[in-house]
This record gives C-alpha cells, structure tokens and sequence, in this order.
C-alpha cells in the first residue's frame, strides 16, 4: 500500500510542475535536489523525507501539507471549501499570504456559526433572487 501511496505522490508533484509550467531542472534547482532524483520521485521510484517534501512544495509554491498527505505522513483534513481550494492553489501568493488568508476566512466561518448565521451562500442567494 505505501508504494501506491508514493507513486501517487509522485503523479501528484508531477501534475503539480506541469500546471505550474516549469520543468524537471527548474523544479529539482528551486527545490536544492538532483535533477535524476526528482525525476525518480515523479516515477515513484523514491520516497522522499518530508524535509524534501517541503522544498519541493517551496518550488511548486504549494502547501507543504498537501505533499504530506500524498505521502501519507499526514492524515487527510476536512475537505477544503471552494475558496480554501483556491487559496491554496494561486500561484501567485506566497505561503505565509495563504494561511494569513485561509486563518481570516476560517475566522468568519466559525464566527457566523457561533451568531447562530446560517451558511452566506443561503443569505447571497436570496439577495439575488429579489
């Protein structure tokens, strides 16, 4: 089962540089590895420690969690809402930007259930209704 786990992760780093638009070489240099060992994590043929992991997602400008729940060192959270999803993949947003992001939204959220507010997707769809 690990090594499903590890060839996913790999498939999910690969996906992850590819929709980021840089290459192997690119990658491996932002991350301080070999061009070869990156390629052979991509492949599944490694498994990287999580102190790799982390450079990797630096290079890839993703959270490092979510290569450590790919590779297993983590337990899978609650699943993101729409805009938590999208935080986290805007390339354009440094690590520290996103959390500060997602901490504020997260505020809001448990803010509005602790008035006893409904969910404001109910609230918008009713002002555009009227």
């Amino acid at each position: 089962m690990a090594s499903s786990k590890v060839g996913s992760l790999g498939e999910y780093i690969r996906e992850q540089r590819q929709r980021a638009k840089i290459s192997v070489r690119q990658l491996a240099d932002a991350a301080g590895v070999s061009n070869p060992y990156l390629s052979q994590i991509e492949r599944g043929l490694r498994k990287p420690s999580a102190e790799i992991l982390q450079q990797i997602a630096k290079g890839l400008r993703i959270s490092a969690e979510v290569l450590y729940v790919q590779a297993g060192i983590l337990e899978d959270r609650e699943a993101d809402t729409d805009v938590q999803a999208a935080v986290r993949a805007d390339l354009l947003l440094t690590e520290r930007q996103k959390q500060v992001l997602l901490d504020i939204y997260v505020s809001f959220v448990k803010e509005n259930e602790a008035a006893g507010n409904g969910p404001v997707e109910k609230d918008l769809r009713k002002d555009e209704v009227e």
